[in-house]
């Protein structure tokens, strides 16, 4: 038993739309349609709708994500790239990682410069931020 594209959108928390860009992209298959001519979709394009929704969160762009199906899809094409994309997707993710560390390290010294009592005119924490130059 399949979904229509409404019941899909619903399934994974996009808008109909995104399921019709997904399906233009090559992202997801286009579905059968059934005797009515709804479009029927399985429950494996909602894993896949399912997976590039949290691959996006992850920060990987719709063309990082159809390189990837380049493996599941088991396309040759789009897999002879795929060690030149892993090292530098990589290379991105530690730079990333670094920056994020660097933040949290300056959000914990600013947490103890602030005593919660001072009013916002006087907080430490805007004033600091105002002088910290952009590293």
């Amino acid at each position: 038993m399949g979904m229509k594209i409404s019941e899909l959108a619903k399934a994974c928390n996009v808008n109909k739309e995104t399921v019709r860009y997904y399906e233009r992209k090559g992202l997801i298959a286009g579905p059968p349609r059934n005797e009515s001519g709804y479009r029927i979709y399985s429950e494996e394009t909602a894993d896949r709708i399912r997976f590039i929704k949290r691959m996006k969160e992850l920060d990987f762009s719709l063309k990082e994500i159809h390189l990837l199906f380049g493996v599941v899809d088991q396309d040759g094409e789009r897999c002879k790239d795929m060690y030149v994309f892993t090292v530098q997707k990589t290379k991105e993710i530690e730079r990333k990682m670094h920056d994020l560390l660097r933040i949290q390290r300056l959000l914990e010294e600013l947490k103890e410069k602030c005593p919660d009592e001072k009013a916002m005119y006087t907080c430490p924490i805007i004033e600091t931020l105002m002088r910290e130059p952009d590293k």
